[in-house]
């Protein structure tokens, strides 16, 4: 194991740039050996085939597998492969020995957050295993018997022979398990008091982060470091920086997972998103040899301007030298010449007509676009929420509209999680008083009232809403989307309501995506033929729902790729509300005047049941405005930094060139 003494990439020299690595290799940077998967599937796949593997040799050895099992949502993949692997190749469980990490404190086994129920449903109720060899933290123990419990906890993994592998998620905070910033090398198995950022993690999956539990029980970091194999997962954008600080950073209290460094066999197994922090997708050139292809070099030349602080026809060939890109200038020309080459890219990304420039309003100099000879344009905007579409590209919603394009939104999902009680209790209010007034069937409104009333009242925290609830909280975030997209100047007739089955659960932790959703996608396309689709590619979405959206539109484009009309159609993703495409990866740039930040604004504040405070806000405590707004504001200011034009705000698009079908 390399030392963890190298200069981690937050380090600075006393001229204020980032110490470089001198093309140190690879593992004396990173600390625990990684995978990089392009795909969260293609890694939890090979997780699974691991600890396939695992069970079978123990199983010819005549010994138990004895496995540490995560919840949440980064395990689930493996889960369901693994259940596959049992169904499809006899994979038998009958030697397997599992023991949880952890369960929040107090907690009854049939609630819907339990950890048992969870396990149980994911994998246990799937697959042979002897129910005498599950072990999962008991929620319900007497808090003066936590102590003497968690002592026998451990004993039971010893007296098994000890974890011959662990699997773990990775937290926001660093977390392993429920082991928040401060624990010991040498923690044990105990109870705990969750940190605030876990709670508010937590908090969609009760309905309000006043109904998480305040403390768990979880296997200590000794005891995690005991196995003889860990490892551990994480996926999307929102979880890379804190695996770069993991992998690559110092060994600390304050980042459990970083203990993992002198672990002699854990692995990180993660998606490209997750890798994006990291050195050897930051920036490669510090650790030797590249492809200096198209995208390497682009994002190498805004890495340097970043890093000088320069705009980048400003950068000289000292600049390249010294901040480990010789070999750019070696290979690709003159510093002048790559400058000139990124920064016309980069220009040519900017443009006031997403939808293409009709022949009548060229202007001298205008740039030729794909597909810019169809104009108008039949467009489908996909909004995984009711509120994604005006909180993501609300700018670009509107000058679509505005330049003559036939602009459709599909609401993937009704969002009806999502609305707190008081609202549906104030709008079935309306609706009755609206209903007595003018004499509409006074017995079924006074039923109705009644039960709403009643429902909600004795509705214990995480119980899902009875179906009348779920339809009025349904039909809340549907005139909503209505009154949002009017303003935007989208007719009633072109908006879709899609309603997924997947997402139909009442719910937090949804079904997975089935054959359904992908047809009525399906449907839907054929049905406008679009030239143009959008549809939301930021997979930090803690809940998981744009994921799942994204997967169900790329799998149903790629069926659909033969048909006449799709020979003319481009798809396009948008990110806003939970992250931002950095600059080496956008490929269209649509600016934002102040009114037209506004108007977006405006748009947005239309969906009243997010306002202010939404239900399940995840771990950024702005408004979801103002998310939009300062992602816009800091891509305009950064396309500013480098040399290029200065806007009010900039809503930046990636093109889906048919490469991958699935994301989940």
């Amino acid at each position: 194991m390399s030392s963890v003494s190298n200069i981690p990439p937050s380090k600075f020299s006393e001229s204020g740039r980032t110490m470089r690595y001198d093309n140190a290799p690879l593992d004396e940077v990173e600390h625990i050996p990684c995978r990089v998967f392009r795909h969260a599937t293609q890694a939890s796949q090979a997780v699974a085939q691991q600890i396939a593997a695992l069970i079978r040799t123990r199983e010819g050895e005549g010994r138990p597998c004895v496995l540490g099992l995560a919840t949440g949502s980064t395990p689930v993949g493996v889960y369901n492969a693994l259940v596959e692997m049992h169904r499809e190749e006899g994979l038998s469980f009958r030697n397997v020995v599992t023991f949880n990490l952890d369960e929040y404190f107090p907690m009854q086994p049939h609630e819907l957050q339990s950890y048992v129920r969870f396990m149980r449903e994911h994998l246990f109720d799937h697959v042979d295993i002897d129910p005498a060899n599950v072990h999962i933290p008991d929620g319900t123990l007497d808090e003066a018997d936590i102590e003497d419990y968690c002592r026998r906890y451990e004993q039971a993994i010893q007296d098994v022979g000890g974890l011959d592998l662990q699997l773990l998620g990775i937290g926001r905070t660093g977390h392993i398990g429920f082991n928040e910033p401060g624990s010991g090398r040498n923690s044990r198995t105990r109870l705990i008091t969750l940190d605030r950022m876990t709670r508010r993690d937590a908090a969609s999956d009760f309905f309000g982060d006043e109904n998480v539990p305040r403390r768990a029980i979880t296997m200590g970091v000794g005891t995690i470091l005991d196995a003889r194999q860990v490892v551990i997962m994480a996926f999307g954008e929102g979880k890379a920086r804190i695996t770069a600080e993991a992998i690559e950073g110092e060994v600390s209290s304050l980042v459990a997972a970083s203990f993992l460094q002198d672990h002699p066999s854990a692995q990180f197994f993660i998606d490209e998103a997750a890798a994006e922090s990291l050195t050897r997708r930051r920036a490669p050139w510090t650790l030797g040899k590249v492809k200096w292809d198209e995208t390497q070099t682009r994002k190498a030349v805004i890495w340097l301007a970043q890093q000088v602080k320069k705009p980048i026809l400003k950068l000289t060939e000292e600049d390249y030298n010294e901040e480990s890109l010789q070999e750019l200038v070696a290979t690709r020309g003159s510093a002048y010449e790559i400058n000139l080459q990124v920064f016309r890219d980069l220009q040519s990304t900017i443009t006031g007509w997403p939808g293409g420039k009709p022949s009548h309003q060229k202007q001298p100099g205008d740039r030729s676009r794909a597909l810019e000879h169809i104009f108008p344009k039949r467009v489908l905007v996909f909004s995984p929420h009711p509120d994604d579409d005006v909180i993501s590209m609300g700018g670009t919603l509107i000058r679509l509209v505005d330049q003559g394009h036939q602009v459709h939104v599909a609401y993937q999902t009704s969002g009806n999680i999502a609305v707190f009680d008081d609202d549906a209790i104030r709008f079935a209010e309306f609706a009755a008083e609206y209903n007595r007034h003018f004499g509409i069937d006074p017995d079924r409104t006074a039923e109705l009232d009644s039960h709403i009333d009643e429902f909600v009242k004795n509705k214990q925290p995480g119980q899902v809403d009875s179906p009348e609830v779920q339809f009025i909280k349904g039909l809340i975030r549907r005139t909503e989307a209505r009154a949002a997209t009017r303003s935007c100047g989208v007719p009633a007739e072109q908006l879709h309501f899609m309603d997924m089955p997947f997402y139909e659960t009442g719910r937090v932790r949804k079904k997975p995506l089935g054959e359904e959703d992908i047809q009525i996608t399906m449907d839907l396309l054929n049905e406008v033929q679009p030239h143009q689709i959008y549809c939301a590619g930021d997979l930090s979405d803690p809940h998981g729902t744009h994921r799942t959206c994204l997967s169900a539109v790329l799998n149903a484009c790629n069926r659909l790729k033969d048909e006449a009309w799709y020979q003319e159609s481009e798809v396009w993703l948008y990110r806003g509300a939970w992250q931002e495409w950095g600059p080496h990866q956008v490929e269209m740039s649509v600016p934002l005047s102040p009114q037209e930040l506004m108007r977006k604004r405006a748009a947005i504040f239309k969906h009243e049941s997010q306002k202010d405070k939404a239900l399940f806000p995840g771990p950024d405590p702005r408004e979801f405005w103002q998310r939009a707004e300062d992602r816009n504001h800091a891509t305009a200011q950064l396309f500013d930094a480098l040399g290029l034009a200065e806007y009010e705000a900039i809503e930046g698009f990636v093109r889906w060139k048919g490469d991958m079908d699935s994301v989940l």
